[in-house]
Parts: C-alpha cells; structure tokens; sequence
C-alpha cells in the first residue's frame, strides 16, 4: 500500500501525511470573503480540496473539512457603500452565490464557519497576544502583532528580507514596523463595528482563520491549503500568529497550495477584471466537465483557461462516462460467468495494475493528472492536452 506524500509549502518538500489523531485527518481551507461572485478560479481551489478529501475517504481515513466564509471585511464594506447597500445584504447576496456554485459542484463542506459569529473567540484570542507580549494597542484602538516577536516569520513564503514584509500602508503611522499587522481594526466612521477592550472596531483578516480553524480542528491539525495567493502575507501572518498563541511548532503539519488559474499571461483576479463568475461557467459546462477540466493539470500548477481546452475535456468526460456506465452493466452480468476467457482474464490483470497505479499516482502528492492519463490509458482514449 502506498503511504500518501503531499508537498509541504514550509519545508518546500514533500512530507508523509501523519495524523495528529489516527485515522482522521484534518484540513481547513481559506474560503471566500463574500463581496463579489465566486469565479471559475475559487472553484478550483475548493474542487481540488474536495477531491483529496474523496481520496483520502477512499483510503479509510475519517475526514473532516472546514472551510470559513469571511463575512466582514474592507472589500465588502466599500461594495456596500459604493452601491449605497447595507453590508448584510451584500454579505447575503453573495454566499448565496457561493453555496449555490458548491452545491452544483457537488461540493461538501463540514463545518462553514462565519466570522461574525466568532467575534467574542476573536477577541479573547487577541488579548491572550496581547498578554504574552505579541500583540500591541495602538492610540486608535487598533491592535497589531509585533512581528519582530515571532523568529520565524517569512519562512513560510521565503521572504526572508524585512523589506519584503510591508504591509497595510494606510495604518503606518501608528504602528511600531511597516511590517507589523493588524488583529484588531478601530472602527471608522459610518462602519459597522463590535465592542472591544480596546474600543469599537472589528477584526483584522489574518486572526480570523487562526481562530476559528484551531476552534474547530484543533490547536494543532493535520493540512492547512489554499491558493498561491494567500501565502504572503494571510499565510504567513496566520502561522505567527497562531504558533505565538499556542507556543509551540508546528501548528499545522501540511501547508498545501494550489496554483492560480491564469487568463494568457495573467492571473484570473477581481482586480483585473477578467474573472469568468463561476454560475456562468455552470451554464455553459456540465458540473463533472469542470471538475475533471480542473483535475488535469496538477493542482500546484498553474491552470490556464480557454474554452477550447474544456470542450476537449467535455468531449473526454463523455466518453469516460460511457465507459463507466458500459463497466457498470457489464459487472453484474460477469457474476453469473463460471469460466473467463483469455481476453477476460487479460481485462482482470489490467484492472488490477490500473488499480495500483491510480493509488501509485493519488498517493504521490495527489498527482490528478497522472491518475486521469492512466484511466484513460486502460479505457482506449486520448488525453487533451492542456
């Protein structure tokens, strides 16, 4: 039996995947902050996640997959005042979005949970940096982590230099280092905002997965993922923390990331305005399409997308679930066959070597497109290439 490796970001190796808890494993992963449609580059990131939770299943281990909806936010609250909306009903508007995408791709999460339900966790989470020296009040209210505190920042992303670690340029004033990162926002007006010790405000985005991924998973679990865009800084900032907080290493075991979803020579982004809403993709392409289109290209890989490339994979998921329904009609009647011919023999043993090295590939670093390639090898189809 193949022992599963999956590449750890950290260590930039891949690392045998050990438990915390025997056969259970555990992942959390980034969700969406709910200001805008999900797009067809999200939908890779939480297909791949649900893939691998489907493997690992497969593979007799209990699997439980925590994915967060950031419901507070700078982006949601500008959408809000830039359509003259309230920031619930934005927030409303576009989970909805995202569950409906999930459900279409058969997508299934444990445990959603949503930061403004986690606002009291936050803040006792907080003072406890505050407490051990982490954490400290600005004159505004706000709270920052003191990054010069935890030794270890930047390994995660390989930035090591101090000058890469700038981050949020309008708070620079108040803060002790350019670097240094907020826990705690203080209310601005117009905002909405929670009561504190330090003052109305809300939280920062990094502290927000610390807390509520240890809340549900543990203070230490088993796979933390991602896209490639999050490793620096929410990553980064999330591990200091959350390694300061509990004061010890490692927090997680296994950072996994995928690659990003690239439109020519760029990344699909809000910002750049060529996002593809992923409700559009679903009315264009069959759900199972998608996520196979997804699956071809290994997950740290970046993905580029062109229409031509999922029609070739429309046209591949057609054939292979012709395939299967043809296998799915044929099994039962072989049980009524006392005697197999040469040819049918021949078809056992090449099942059986599909079977090992399906597992061969899944279980090296999840390797989707070597598992497809020897699938359809054994089915008499042509792989597209990507």
């Amino acid at each position: 039996e193949y022992r599963i490796k999956l590449y750890d970001t950290l260590s930039k190796n891949e690392k045998e995947l050990e438990p915390v808890e025997p056969q259970t494993v555990k992942i959390y992963v980034c969700g969406p902050t709910v200001y805008d449609y999900t797009h067809i580059g999200h939908g890779r990131v939480y297909v791949v996640y649900d893939s691998l939770k489907r493997y690992l299943s497969l593979r007799g281990y209990n699997v439980l997959h925590v994915m967060n909806i950031t419901d507070i936010d700078d982006k949601i609250i500008r959408r809000a005042r830039d359509e003259n909306r309230s920031w619930e009903e934005i927030v409303e508007e576009y989970t909805k979005d995202y569950l409906d995408g999930l459900s279409k791709l058969r997508i299934s999460i444990d445990h959603h949970p949503r930061v403004t339900d986690h606002i009291k966790d936050i803040i006792e989470f907080i003072q406890q940096l505050i407490n051990k020296g982490y954490a400290y009040i600005a004159p505004s209210g706000s709270v920052y982590f003191e990054v010069d505190k935890y030794e270890d920042y930047g390994r995660l992303s390989g930035r090591l230099e101090k000058e890469l670690w700038s981050q949020e340029q309008e708070y620079l004033s108040e803060k002790k280092k350019p670097y240094d990162f907020a826990l705690w926002k203080a209310a601005k007006p117009g905002e909405p905002y929670w009561e504190s010790p330090w003052g109305r405000g809300r939280p920062g985005w990094h502290i927000e997965c610390s807390v509520m991924s240890s809340r549900y998973l543990g203070d230490r679990f088993d796979i933390h993922g991602g896209g490639t865009d999050l490793i620096f800084p929410h990553h980064e900032n999330e591990r200091a923390q959350s390694e300061s907080y509990y004061g010890r290493k490692p927090w997680v075991s296994i950072w996994m990331h995928t690659g990003l979803l690239m439109v020519g020579a760029d990344k699909m982004s809000k910002s750049l305005g060529n996002i593809i809403p992923l409700k559009e993709a679903l009315k264009k392409w069959n759900p199972g399409t998608l996520r196979l289109w997804y699956l071809h290209v290994h997950y740290r890989k970046p993905l580029n997308f062109t229409d031509e490339s999922i029609e070739q994979i429309d046209k591949l998921y057609n054939r292979v679930i012709a395939a299967h329904e043809l296998l799915r009609k044929l099994i039962p009647e072989s049980k009524d066959l006392h005697y197999l011919q040469n040819q049918d023999l021949e078809t056992v043993k090449e099942l059986l070597v599909l079977h090992t090295e399906l597992h061969r590939a899944l279980s090296d670093d999840f390797n989707t497109p070597q598992a497809i390639a020897v699938s359809v090898s054994y089915t008499h189809l042509t792989l597209p290439t990507s």
